[in-house]
């Protein structure tokens, strides 16, 4: 995957690029599909939700998930964050405790995400899974932080969080576009999509 988002990922200009990439996306995206229906998902005690998204970068996800796990705090249950820990260099299984981890450990994210509810760094979702069943009853559900197209651990109920204004961009599976997969796989992944913002233009 390229390390900078390219511009005409979003249709600004240079889609001769795009179409010559297509096959290497075709390759990725066939790659992708295999994996996750070649994947025995573990099924965790707990019910998991999962915030995801359709593409590469950020859309919104760790905002809507703090949402859901605020919204259930309020009807008495006890959620707990599981995520990967993107830009951090610990692999976990590790709970983040904020006052001693850094984002450099744990990436940024998962430390905002320990200011609302107990967060588990994993880069090994099923191993996050486990850990945090074995912590007796802290947890009535996970809440997975990104991790749609990982297909170790099964979902309850999945949510896609799309950049309106950005949309899909070209449509293009990586490294062609920014779709993580084709697009109608996906969609059967997830159970709601959800718009973050107003101006959709794709």
């Amino acid at each position: 995957m390229l390390s900078d988002e390219p511009a005409w990922w979003y249709g600004v200009g240079q889609q001769a690029v795009a179409r010559s990439l297509e096959p290497v996306a075709r390759v990725y995206g066939a790659v992708a599909v295999a994996r996750f229906k070649r994947a025995s998902p573990f099924r965790s005690k707990l019910p998991v939700i999962c915030v995801g998204n359709f593409t590469a970068g950020g859309t919104g996800k760790t905002p809507l998930a703090i949402h859901i796990a605020e919204r259930l705090k309020a009807l008495g249950e006890r959620p707990v964050f599981l995520t990967r820990g993107y830009g951090g260099s610990t692999k976990g299984p590790q709970w983040v405790d904020s006052a001693r981890h850094s984002a450099v450990e744990t990436g940024d994210e998962p430390l905002l995400l320990a200011q609302v509810a107990p967060t588990m760094v994993a880069r090994d979702r099923k191993a996050g899974a486990i850990a945090i069943e074995t912590q007796g009853d802290l947890a009535s559900v996970t809440i997975m932080d990104d991790g749609l197209q990982n297909p170790s651990l099964a979902k309850d109920l999945a949510f896609a969080v799309v950049d309106a204004k950005r949309g899909l961009g070209n449509g293009r599976v990586i490294p062609a576009g920014p779709l993580r997969a084709p697009l109608a796989f996906q969609l059967g992944l997830c159970d709601a999509i959800v718009m973050n913002g107003s101006d959709c233009t794709s």
